[in-house]
């Protein structure tokens, strides 16, 4: 299936307001609430992104930093994007403490075009950014902006929680395979969805992990842009 041809889902602007306004608190009053360590797939990225020569890295959903600052110590260029101004904030302050060079940070809404020029970066990584509250369209469309902007061959590493995950299925059902959890929306992936978003990409690689609490359950998807 073409991604022009991607299903519709359920649009829902109100709640894509809603949950920004529910990170940029949560971020206010938990700074760095995922500790400083880098998330198990930001290690596992790092790794790959060396191996394949990558210089520079795109980081969607980058939050307060752990992992962003992770990919600076290992000597990549990132450009770290969220729709938090608080969390970006707490990066920035880490980022200039230790004194790492390379690290840009931008304000992103990801349901917008990525404000990048095409075929401009070697890597895109995105940590449970693809299952917040998008549509299903939407998804679609921001896989199609990450294909855009990475140069040829250029690889796309993202995990999302999936639908055999403990909360799928409860809590306040938003429509489209997306619940909402403690103010927290998440859009549950099936495996036929990670298929079909790497239509016209290489797909590498798909392992599925546990992290956290719960544990969530997740997906971890590697592929490549023709």
């Amino acid at each position: 299936m073409k991604s022009d041809e991607a299903p519709t889902g359920g649009e829902s602007p109100d709640l894509g307001a809603a949950q920004r306004a529910h990170w940029q608190t949560t971020y206010d009053a938990h700074p760095g609430m995922y500790g400083e360590q880098p998330s198990a797939p930001a290690t596992q990225a790092a790794a790959l992104f060396r191996a394949a020569g990558v210089q520079d890295v795109l980081e969607l959903g980058a939050g307060h930093g752990r992992d962003a600052l992770h990919f600076a110590r290992c000597g990549f260029t990132v450009h770290a994007t969220d729709f938090s101004s608080a969390g970006l904030r707490q990066l920035r302050e880490r980022a200039d403490a230790e004194g790492l060079p390379g690290v840009t940070t931008g304000i992103v809404d990801v349901r917008d075009r990525l404000p990048l020029s095409d075929q401009s970066v070697d890597a895109v990584y995105a940590h449970m950014l693809l299952c917040m509250a998008l549509s299903t369209k939407e998804i679609f469309a921001l896989v199609d902006e990450i294909r855009r902007v990475l140069r040829q061959g250029g690889t796309l590493f993202y995990t999302v929680r999936h639908t055999g995950d403990a909360h799928y299925g409860s809590g306040i059902d938003c429509g489209d395979d997306i619940f909402e959890h403690g103010g927290f929306a998440v859009h549950f992936f099936p495996l036929s969805l990670v298929d079909q978003l790497a239509d016209g990409w290489d797909l590498r690689q798909v392992d599925e992990f546990e992290e956290g609490e719960l544990p969530r359950r997740l997906w971890s998807v590697i592929q490549t842009r023709r």
